[in-house]
């Protein structure tokens, strides 16, 4: 499989190198034919610099991870991310169920719960994945372009990073907890609408449109899910 060409941060433009190695060690930066700016500055900065500025979701940022790195740590970081997301719902669903009932205290130490909102969470991100790729898909081809539908699923993953911040919120309960999961929510949704309009190098518009396609995909799932669940309870015998 031939190796992904490499892009200018700055304009977007292919390039062959992000610097050259001289005699004695010497790096030289390589300057981008097209802007006459260096192709790729984030190779002198230090890792957490890279992470600062996605954090605020500048656009070079995500062109350097996406294009000029070898990042391949997305399905670990997918995994991690649905075990926070996880949590959260499990550990929500334990607090509106406490009773003071003590012959009930065996029924929180089972892991079934968990398993099943990590299944929930799983879903849920194919399902957005899914309308996301579908948005594009359509659009894109009716433009007569391919879609790197690979590099695409990655980049979402990547740019899903945020729901990690679900732990410490948990961990910090308070009373403005469903604030920040909702900023949190926002945040991360940001994040994959920067991430679909570098690596198609479109406007704004395609890319929400693309992520909000997802969004509504995954809301109508969760709803369905919730009201088959809600339905069953219904026809549970009483204990």
């Amino acid at each position: 499989m031939a190796k992904a060409a490499l892009r200018c941060i700055e304009c977007n433009e292919d390039a062959n190198e992000l610097h050259r190695d001289y005699s004695n060690g010497i790096l030289k930066i390589t300057i981008c034919d097209s802007c006459k700016k260096p192709v790729d500055k984030y190779i002198e900065y230090d890792p957490v610099i890279v992470l600062i500025d996605a954090i605020l979701c500048k656009i070079q940022a995500f062109r350097h991870i996406l294009f000029n790195t070898e990042v391949n740590i997305h399905w670990k970081l997918c995994v991690f991310c649905l075990l926070c997301e996880a949590y959260l719902r499990w550990s929500q669903l334990q607090g509106s169920e406490q009773t003071s009932d003590p012959a009930d205290i065996i029924r929180y130490t089972r892991e079934w719960d968990f398993y099943g909102m990590f299944g929930l969470a799983a879903l849920e991100l194919a399902v957005f994945v899914c309308g996301v790729l579908a948005c594009l898909w359509l659009v894109v081809g009716l433009r007569g372009q391919v879609l790197d539908t690979h590099l695409l699923v990655k980049a979402l993953l990547l740019s899903s990073y945020g729901k990690v911040l679900l732990i410490p919120a948990v961990i910090w309960e308070h009373d403005y907890s469903p604030l920040c999961f909702s900023l949190i929510k926002i945040f991360v949704l940001t994040s994959n609408t920067q991430a679909v309009r570098v690596l198609l190098n479109c406007g704004r518009c395609l890319s929400l449109l693309a992520v909000m396609s997802g969004l509504l995909l995954e809301t109508c799932v969760s709803l369905t899910f919730h009201r088959l669940e809600w339905h069953t309870q219904d026809f549970l015998p009483l204990q």
